[in-house]
Formats: C-alpha cells, sequence, structure tokens
C-alpha cells in the first residue's frame, strides 16, 4: 500500500475516534446540564415527602447508548495474507424501558428494567492487502441490532437533601439480539453473531424529586462477559476474528412515580 494511501487511512481512524469522544464528552455535558436545571427547581419546596416509604413503585426510561465490541484476533490472523489490520467501531442508539422498584431497606433497592434497543449497530473496518474485483481497500461490514435487555439492578441510596438524592447501581443482564438470525447475517462476507448474551452494569443516578413525578438521570457502563462472536473460519471476515465481547456506555432520564 503506498505510503500516501496509509497516512489517509491513519486520518480516517483518528478523526473517528475524534468524533466518538466528543460525542460522548457532549453526552456527560448534557447529563450535567439536566443535573444542574433539575437540581435549581428541586430546592424550592419539598415534594413528595412519603416517597421513601413507598414499599416499591414503577416508571419508564428513555436512553441514548454508544456500542461496540471489544475483540481479540485469532492466532491465524498473523497468518492471513489478505487482512493486514481489522478495528472494531461505535454507533448510537436509543431504548425504551420500564422500571420496577422493590424497597429492600432504607438504603437498598431492587430494580427490574427490560429494556428495548434499537439502533447501536455494531461494525468492523478492514483494511485489505490484496482486494479483489468489488472490494475496496477499506472495507466496513455492518451488523444490525436489535436488543432485547432484561437487567436486575441493586440501587445503594444516599440520604435524601431536600428534593435530591444520589444513588449508585450494579446488577446483571440477559440480552436477547433479535437480529442474530436476519438474512444479512447469514451472507458470506458478515461476521455472525450469537443471539444470547449475559453481563454486568455499573452506574451512578441521581433522583431529583418534582410535584407529580421522579426525575432520574443515570450514567452506566454495561458490559457483555461472554464470547458473542459465533467464528466460521470458512469465512474471510470472520476467521481471523477470536472472542468478541459487547460494551456500551448508557445515559438514561428514568420518570418514576
Amino acid at each position: 500500500m503506498p505510503d500516501n494511501r496509509k497516512k489517509y487511512l491513519f486520518t480516517d481512524f483518528k478523526i473517528d475516534r475524534l468524533l466518538i469522544y466528543f460525542l460522548r464528552k457532549h453526552t456527560v455535558l448534557l447529563a450535567l446540564g439536566i443535573c444542574c436545571f433539575l437540581s435549581a427547581a428541586a430546592q424550592r419546596e419539598l415534594h413528595r415527602p412519603n416517597h421513601d416509604n413507598m414499599p416499591y413503585y414503577f416508571g419508564m426510561s428513555l436512553a441514548y447508548n454508544n456500542s461496540t465490541l471489544h475483540g481479540t484476533k485469532h492466532p491465524l490472523f498473523l497468518q492471513n495474507d489478505s487482512i493486514m489490520r481489522v478495528e472494531p467501531g461505535s454507533s448510537g442508539g436509543i431504548a425504551l424501558g420500564l422500571l420496577g422498584t422493590l424497597k429492600l431497606s432504607k438504603r437498598f433497592e431492587a430494580r427490574l428494567n427490560p429494556t428495548l434497543i434499537i439502533g447501536g449497530a455494531k461494525y468492523f473496518t478492514y483494511w485489505l492487502k490484496n482486494p479483489i474485483r468489488g472490494e475496496k481497500a477499506v472495507e466496513k461490514k455492518t451488523l444490525p441490532s436489535t436488543i432485547v435487555s432484561f437487567p436486575l439492578q441493586f440501587k445503594f441510596n444516599s440520604d435524601r437533601i431536600d428534593n435530591f438524592r444520589v444513588y449508585l447501581l450494579a446488577g446483571v443482564k440477559y440480552d436477547m439480539d433479535l437480529a442474530s438470525n436476519s438474512t444479512a447475517r447469514n451472507a458470506e462476507d458478515l461476521v455472525k453473531l450469537k443471539k444470547y448474551d449475559a453481563g454486568y452494569e455499573v452506574g451512578i443516578g441521581f433522583n431529583f424529586y418534582l410535584p407529580f413525578v421522579t426525575v432520574s438521570p443515570e450514567l452506566k457502563i454495561s458490559n457483555g462477559l461472554g464470547n458473542i462472536h459465533s467464528r466460521d473460519p470458512n469465512l474471510k471476515y470472520s476467521s481471523v476474528l477470536d472472542k468478541l465481547q459487547s460494551k456500551m456506555i448508557v445515559f438514561t432520564i428514568n420518570l418514576e412515580d
């Protein structure tokens, strides 16, 4: 590959990384802005003082996620004479969910949050040494994704200060990818992913008690523990990859009664 082409490829890769960085940075800034606005509005008077005595309550969630795949290359990658490099990419999606929270003690709560995650397609970028007819020097392979997730989370709550409270959360999840058996996944030039995955979640959230609803911005990391790569040694783009694990950063707005 000519030096100038390598230079352009490296520049494109750096630009992609910078875009992802600024996207995540703006998401965090948006979360902080919402927190500051709600905090200012929540200090005027004490709202729903008996909420913490409720044995259970319900709600809904709206989230934005940035997902990617963390992969390891197969030992045969070094012997491959057609693919010089492969990098996973990240993309954004939205999620809609329901909330059911059960009070365990003054500090601890258990929460179910079944969620439909739309978008957030995963993709890989391949740099080819000797592309054949119909291929480019850089090929991008996209894997559509629509996930139904079933998280079980445990919350640790701080003391309530007026209409504000902080909480930490940790839990486990079980995911089902509804797109795993799509026609596109069976194409000869795509990486195939398994339908089911399990993982863990950790995060931090903020309760803002308003007169009729609790608004809770939340930021969490959600990672898969299993290998979701259905490797096929006969497929060009699949054979160079070994283990693939899902990784996701999620910003959520929870509305609870």
